[in-house]
């Protein structure tokens, strides 16, 4: 079973996803922030980190960055509620997808497959 790391430090949505992933068979662990993110990273084997990109404690651009540096071959995703050139910057500076946050989660699952199995 695939393993997915949340970063995101709106625990509604977070959670929602996190719901959401369980039910399509994948083991979620979450983080509230970049700080959080970094340490579970460090704690627990994951295959997947979807990450927001404005947070408190650490941005999602640096937890991407140094989630690169530790460990280059993690799957990445982006996501943010912010503008689209945001998401650009991201998939630029290392996260192999990046998706707004209004996308349908049935989209959303699409994406994870495709990057979780690519």
């Amino acid at each position: 079973m695939p393993s997915i790391l949340i970063i995101d430090d709106d625990a509604e949505y977070r959670g929602g996803l996190k719901i959401f992933l369980e039910d399509k068979n994948y083991k979620v662990l979450e983080a509230a922030d970049g700080k959080e993110g970094l340490l579970l990273l460090d704690r627990d084997q994951v295959d997947l980190v979807i990450t927001d990109i404005v947070m408190p404690e650490r941005e999602g651009i640096e937890v991407i960055q140094a989630m690169r540096r530790q460990r280059p071959e993690l799957k990445i995703i982006a996501l943010s509620a912010a503008q689209p050139s945001i998401l650009r910057i991201a998939h630029t500076l290392g996260a192999d997808a990046a998706f707004p946050k209004s996308l349908p989660l049935d989209q959303i699952a699409e994406m994870i497959d495709g990057v979780v199995r690519g």
